[in-house]
């Protein structure tokens, strides 16, 4: 049974980083495409990073050359480092997985895995 588990979150102020991971169970095929995804209420779900098989990786712009997606492979763990932190990334962050496709999306319904999902709150 394949499962996903987020950590890392928390509170801190603007400017300032976190590291979220998620650890992956049940599942030894790597050639997949992971994403991070974050959602605030009231609003959908949105692709924040992604990352394929060969490393390749895409940002929405609100985060890029703030945020780096990467993942280890042997541990089965994907990672999210957030710097520069704003109140606007202030959000539920979480992780997903796809068996199916080799190229990088964010579209939700292809993501059949989803983590818990882990709370980020940035403070100005």
């Amino acid at each position: 049974q394949v499962q996903l588990v987020e950590s890392g979150g928390g509170s801190v102020q603007a400017g300032g980083s976190l590291r979220l991971s998620c650890a992956g169970s049940g599942y030894t095929n790597n050639r997949n495409v992971m994403a991070w995804f974050r959602q605030t209420p009231g609003k959908e779900r949105e692709g924040v990073a992604v990352i394929d098989s060969d490393g390749s990786t895409t940002y929405v712009d609100s985060v890029k050359g703030r945020f780096t997606i990467s993942k280890d492979n042997a541990k089965n763990t994907l990672y999210l480092q957030m710097n520069t932190l704003k109140p606007e990334d202030t959000a539920m962050y979480y992780c997903a997985l796809d068996f199916n496709h080799a190229s990088k999306h964010f579209y939700v319904p292809w993501y059949h895995y989803w983590g818990q999902g882990t709370q980020v709150t940035v403070s100005s």
